[in-house]
């Protein structure tokens, strides 16, 4: 059978809790928990023994409390924890603090009279544990040992040993020991009769009684006040829930009837919003257009999307091109329609609502955004703005942990076997490279004043502006490859710098650097560097640098825009107009590219890089996609709608790049 997994489990588990004596400051030893069978979860006495220490300072309050308990229930405090061995238990000292001490002893004393028939009261243990199955494993934490009713394993208070036990004053004498059934009475004081004595003591408990039931009734009536707090919290919880639902209005007077003036739990209010919500969106969502022929189904929320995108200038959706809708004339009438928010309190107002729909606001802002960011991602790459893209290899991850991008080495050629012989193991190796993602973005304030000024066009400029932020924060990463630390790069797993002019067949050696300036004769240079690096075999000494040749061209030439012209009259012929033309010979046949590279400000230093669909070296790595998400805040309850009236638009961008192998790399450092 496979081994269960051990789980988290806090259960407030009730077990027996004894009295046991009662000391001259009032103090109870109680016994807390003993090995066995609690609430359908075994605990062994190791198990216990282990977890003696948690039990020091544990709490003790009148009843449970799933949802915290109040300083109003504080009855008392447990200590020195000790380990009964007859018992097989957790024995502990109680001592009587707290407003509801008094409860606490009056409920002892009245158990442990003989008067009959007595309630089912008894203590509760509140703690967490991990368990297999339903053997306990570990006692993490112990909360509290509290006082309850009918307590799961039967704790009961044994005998009490002494008449009464004052509890406002620390320092007084506590009383004799009383005489129990088995003991004899002891003689009254002298000149005064057994009977006098009796009555005299008789008059001190019923005082003691009547104060105790005295400070309980303030209890009571700090607890009705503390109820009548709840129910108008809740009530102010509901209309800020409901409000923030935007639930068509009977709907959410049906739920403020179900909830007002009760007590109830968020969870319970959350569901029942979603129930009607699902409920709102089961009726309203069979709208469809009407006609001898259902083409397609769209609702209220489709049209007004579509009204939203014609207002910010994003492309509509290819289902939503064929609508006929009413013009918005500025971002201010979108607001105060959905809303009602006229006096700009940053809130949803639904008795001037003018428009009743399951979407809001922000949300059909942020998908309009969001359309204008994919929009212009796309014309800025046409305009060459990705120039990163056509040298790299982009790929999705599924999570942010760490990237070890692995280059596998070639067998190279395989050796000759004799008849008869061994075949001998072929030498493969691997090259680690590794990569962390990093977490880019920021945010830009869609503030009331915009909203109330109707500064639409300026809202539209801004995911134009996410867009090419996105795309220039990956050029200059891909850009930094190669001008880092001084224009020789990242050091690579095998200890080498990403450039250097090392012979391959030492470690680190990567043989991909020059110094001579770009020219027709240095380019074709360059592409025989680049074809004849050594396919990886194994980084070991004898080995490395061994391989065949890769026998690839370079496909990019990377320059800056100083040597843009100089760069294109060598890859592309018909551009060069000396007499001589060398470069017509050398280039015809072979097809390559000019990449200008944003980032590059030095004039005379310039790149080669192979084809990425052949031979990829650079990788970028996405979680969330390529380009750059946006969300919105910008409900009634949003902090910053309150603090400083203004919906946020959050832009995220998480990215890792890094170089895989060098050797579709070339990189011209000219002095």
């Amino acid at each position: 059978m496979p081994k269960q997994k051990e789980l988290f489990y806090e259960q407030q588990h009730r077990i027996d809790l004894q009295s046991s004596q009662v000391n001259d400051k009032g103090e109870f030893e109680i016994l807390a928990i003993t090995a066995g069978d609690g609430n359908g979860w075994e605990f062994s006495a190791d198990i216990l023994k282990q977890s003696l220490s948690l039990w020091d300072n544990a709490q003790t309050f009148v009843d449970h409390h799933w949802f915290g308990h109040s300083v109003h229930d504080l009855a008392g405090v447990c200590f020195d924890p000790e380990w009964d061995e007859t018992a097989q238990g957790i024995k502990l000292t109680l001592r009587p603090v707290g407003p509801a001490a008094p409860i606490l002893s009056e409920i002892g004393r009245q158990m442990l009279a003989e008067d009959q028939p007595k309630p089912d009261l008894g203590f509760s243990a509140d703690l967490i544990f991990t368990a297999n199955g339903k053997e306990v494993k570990e006692v993490l934490r112990v909360f509290s040992v509290d006082l309850v009713v009918n307590p799961a394993r039967g704790g009961e208070f044994i005998r009490e040993l002494y008449q009464k036990f004052n509890l406002y004053s620390e320092g007084a004498n506590m009383p004799k020991q009383i005489p129990t059934a088995l003991e004899p009475i002891q003689d009254p004081l002298p000149g005064v009769s057994r009977v006098q004595q009796q009555i005299t003591d008789d008059t001190q408990a019923v005082e003691q009684l009547l104060n105790v039931q005295g400070h309980i009734q303030t209890l009571n009536d700090e607890a009705d006040k503390a109820r009548a707090m709840r129910i108008k919290m809740g009530e102010q919880f509901l209309e800020s829930a409901l409000t923030a639902a935007k639930l068509p209005a009977p709907v959410a007077e049906r739920l403020r009837v179900q909830f007002a003036g009760k007590l109830f739990e968020a969870d319970e209010l959350t569901l029942a919003i979603e129930d009607s919500r699902k409920m709102v969106s089961e009726l309203t969502g069979g709208a469809v257009v009407q006609g001898p022929r259902v083409h397609s189904m769209f609702d209220t929320a489709d049209k007004l999307q579509a009204s939203v995108d014609d207002l910010l200038g994003a492309p509509r959706d290819e289902a939503a091109k064929a609508f006929k809708v009413a013009k918005l004339s500025g971002i201010r009438e979108l607001y105060l329609m959905l809303t009602g928010d006229y006096d700009l309190h940053g809130g949803f107002d639904t008795e001037r609502v003018q428009f009743a729909t399951t979407v809001d606001f922000t949300g059909l802002v942020k998908n309009a955004l969001n359309k204008i960011v994919i929009n212009t991602w796309d014309q800025l790459g046409m305009a060459g703005y990705d120039w990163w893209n056509r040298v790299s290899r982009v790929e999705h991850f599924s999570s942010l942990q760490s990237i070890t991008g692995t280059l596998v080495g070639t067998v190279g050629t395989l050796p000759t076997v004799a008849e008869g012989a061994e075949y001998t193991e072929l030498v493969i190796g691997d090259s680690p490279e590794t990569a962390s993602f990093t977490k880019y973005g920021g945010y830009i304030p869609l503030t009331l004043e915009l909203i109330d000024r109707d500064e639409s066009r300026k809202l539209a400029a801004y995911p134009r502006e996410l867009a090419a932020a996105g795309l220039r924060k990956i050029s200059a990463l891909v850009s930094a490859i190669f001008t880092a630390s001084s224009g020789i790069g990242p050091t690579m797993a095998d200890t080498g710098a990403l450039f250097n002019a090392t012979a391959v067949t030492t470690a680190g050696g990567h043989a991909n650097l020059l110094t001579t300036a770009l020219a027709a004769a240095q380019w074709d240079l360059v592409c025989a560097a680049v074809y004849n690096q050594p396919m990886l075999i194994k980084n070991a000494t004898g080995i490395t640098g061994t391989g065949p040749a890769m026998a690839i061209n370079p496909r990019f030439c990377l320059v800056p825009r100083a040597l843009q012209l100089a760069a294109m009259k060598i890859l592309y012929p018909t551009l060069e107009n000396a007499a001589n033309i060398y470069s017509e010979n050398m280039q015809r046949g072979q097809p390559g590219d000019v990449i200008t590279v944003p980032e590059w400000t030095d004039a005379n230093n310039f790149a080669a890089v192979c084809d990425p669909l052949i031979a990829p070296a650079i990788y970028i790595g996405e979680r969330f996609g390529i380009m750059p998400e946006i969300f919105i805040a910008g409900d009634n309850l949003s902090p910053a709608v309150f603090m400083n009236d203004e919906h946020r638009l959050k832009v995220r961008h998480f990215l890792a790049c890094w170089v895989n192998d060098f050797r579709p790399l070339h990189k011209s450092n000219v002095a």
